[in-house]
């Protein structure tokens, strides 16, 4: 009789201590989404929504493509990194439709291809946006540390990234 009272303690410890999860689930995805399109229900422009998902997606991709120990073939860890990028943008698209408008002006008369609107979705022009400045910022966070001849603040690269999004979110959202 004895056992059942300590059995029932140590289930009790284990579900008390939550263990860390590796998963990329859809559930997490639509969270996510959720997430954006409350946050574009206040007022903050989906443009804005959409870079801070793209960089999700390319954070939480390069973390699970790194994940994988063993390799299979070569380049396995780009095409993984694009396929979960993909996976987790993709699917939150429909929750934030929206379309802007694109003017170039490069050559010709107007409604020649090169002098044209275009109409284009500014979900996807975040995505992209977003995945760019979080790729893009371990290059800016290693000339920082160039010009400081080698010498970096504590926490440099995630100070860099993050001050990139947010700097890049307010232009946005406020001009």
């Amino acid at each position: 009789m004895k056992k059942k009272p300590f059995f029932l303690a140590l289930l009790g410890l284990g579900l008390a201590l939550p263990k860390l999860s590796l998963a990329h689930c859809p559930l997490c995805t639509v969270g996510a989404g959720f997430l954006a399109v409350l946050a574009a229900s206040l007022g903050v422009k989906s443009l804005v929504v959409a870079i801070l998902l793209g960089a999700f997606s390319l954070a939480l991709a390069l973390w699970l493509a790194k994940k994988v120990k063993k390799q299979y073939f070569r380049g396995q860890f780009w095409l993984l990194t694009v396929l979960i990028f993909v996976l987790t943008a993709l699917p939150l698209a429909p929750l934030l439709q929206e379309y802007g408008p694109l003017y170039l002006n490069l050559a010709g008369e107007y409604g020649s291809p090169l002098h044209n609107t275009y109409t284009i979705n500014l979900y996807y022009l975040g995505v992209l946006i977003g995945a760019a400045l979080l790729f893009g910022a371990p290059w800016l966070s290693r000339g920082i540390s160039k010009v400081r001849r080698g010498r970096r603040w504590p926490f440099q690269s995630l100070s860099v990234s993050l001050g990139l999004l947010v700097l890049t979110s307010l232009l946005i959202q406020f001009l």
